[in-house]
């Protein structure tokens, strides 16, 4: 089981494509990262670049503690592997806020459970 860490900023509305290894096979993944302020949290959706299928919108990129840890748990019927929040061990908030995506916390994909 191989964990990759995804590319993030803390800029606005992002979006990019990611190729993956998921479950011994390269998948692309089309991203869009979005920083609720009134939540204050950041929220991702996930799409099919190939078809352009929207696979999961809004979901929250909060950490969780094991067995909830894996974001993506509830969507394996989807193939598209794991995901987890993760303090990189600085952090100062609870979870990743406006500032510190991609430098105090991260996300980290890995195969379907």
């Amino acid at each position: 089981m191989a964990y990759q860490r995804i590319p993030l900023t803390t800029d606005p509305n992002q979006t990019f494509q990611c190729t993956l290894a998921i479950d011994g096979q390269n998948k692309t993944l089309s991203f869009f990262l979005a920083y609720n302020e009134i939540a204050t949290c950041w929220t991702m959706n996930i799409t099919d670049p190939a078809t352009g299928t929207m696979l999961l919108a809004s979901i929250p990129l909060v950490p969780g503690d094991y067995p909830a840890a894996n974001i993506l748990e509830q969507y394996a019927y989807l193939g598209i592997g794991s995901a987890y929040v993760l303090s990189t061990g600085n952090a100062a908030t609870e979870y990743p806020d406006a500032d510190n995506l991609g430098s105090e916390w991260v996300l980290i994909w890995s195969d379907t459970p």
